[in-house]
């Protein structure tokens, strides 16, 4: 069984940083920024919580489908950086889009999130008849642990949330999701303190490096090596199962990291890079945002057509890899 998008929705903060305003508060330049990482601008939520601009890109995506809300069966909000703890942004989502039939639960997988969510969603699909419609919804704000003291990696993130609408179907669809939890402490962001009334003085070292908390880490050098292999490696695992291979592959729609990375997942694929979709030169790594955001932007702007076989593949904190191999 296959899967049927249906609609694509986005929201983009109205607030833009470009490579220039870096420069009023670290020691970098346009030139550099763009030449390391192919970056040129991308969007801050100064005021956008986290849910808003996920439940507007919801609300798109419901609109672009072009059924009830009430339709929809299931909801799944992919994000490493909610505004809660609890509830889950889900479900505010739910009440948001007056999607009142649906059951509604969060995912974390970071960057790989939204093809961990899609092959969620088809996998559902599968073993509920009953269920006809499900909605998925990336939405970060990375800016809120970004450390912007450090320029190597907080010049690379940008916020914003897209969503899509999909339904089953009997088109090609393979997959395959994995992990290797030994980089689990190449990125990272802490999540709350102790509280000082339980809090218990002990030496206890976890192996995570000191990073003022709440701030991301990131050892660059690793997470690109990763990188690199994560994303041939999830096409292949995935494509595998279906006898398919890069050159059967209309559009490549990789994780928004850096352009370097997807240049060498290209080269490592064999395929050419006018087949990779790139949005992060005006957009940035928006983690689990980066491959809907950039399905979306195609999708409208006619890039990408129905009958066209796309790879969705990403890699992220975890360390996770996924791949999606379907027709649009």
């Amino acid at each position: 069984m296959g899967i049927n998008i249906l609609g694509t929705g986005c929201y983009l903060p109205e607030q833009k940083l470009t490579n220039d305003d870096f420069t009023r508060f670290v020691d970098t330049s346009d030139e550099w920024i763009r030449t390391r990482t192919g970056i040129k601008e991308r969007r801050m939520a100064g005021w956008e919580p986290v849910w808003y601009m996920g439940s507007e890109a919801a609300k798109r995506a419901i609109s672009k489908a072009g059924i009830a809300p009430e339709d929809i069966g299931l909801i799944i909000v992919a994000s490493a950086t909610g505004d809660f703890h609890t509830p889950s942004m889900s479900c505010v989502v739910q009440n948001e889009t007056g999607a009142v039939n649906a059951a509604a639960f969060d995912m974390n997988a970071a960057c790989s999130g939204f093809v961990y969510m899609l092959d969620t969603a088809r996998r559902f699909l599968e073993t509920d008849n009953s269920l006809r419609y499900v909605l998925v919804v990336a939405a970060e704000a990375l800016s809120r642990f970004v450390d912007f003291s450090d320029r190597s990696s907080c010049i690379l993130f940008g916020d914003g949330a897209a969503a899509v609408v999909i339904e089953r179907s009997d088109k090609l669809y393979t997959s395959a999701l994995g992990a290797d939890g030994s980089g689990a402490r190449l990125l990272y962001a802490r999540s709350v303190n102790i509280a000082e009334e339980v809090k218990v003085e002990h030496e206890f070292d976890d192996g995570f490096p000191e990073k003022r908390l709440h701030k991301l880490y990131q050892d660059g050098r690793e997470v690109y090596k990763f990188a690199t292999k994560a994303l041939p490696k999830a096409f292949h695992l995935a494509a595998d199962k279906a006898g398919i291979t890069p050159e059967d592959i209309d559009w490549f729609v990789p994780h928004q990291a850096n352009v370097r990375i997807i240049e060498t997942a290209a080269k490592n694929l064999g395929a050419p890079m006018d087949k990779f979709i790139v949005t992060l030169d005006h957009y940035g790594n928006t983690s689990s945002v980066s491959i809907p955001l950039a399905l979306h932007e195609s999708i409208e702007k006619g890039v990408i057509k129905r009958g066209q076989k796309l790879a969705l593949i990403g890699f992220g904190a975890g360390l996770t890899y996924a791949g999606a191999i379907f027709e649009y």
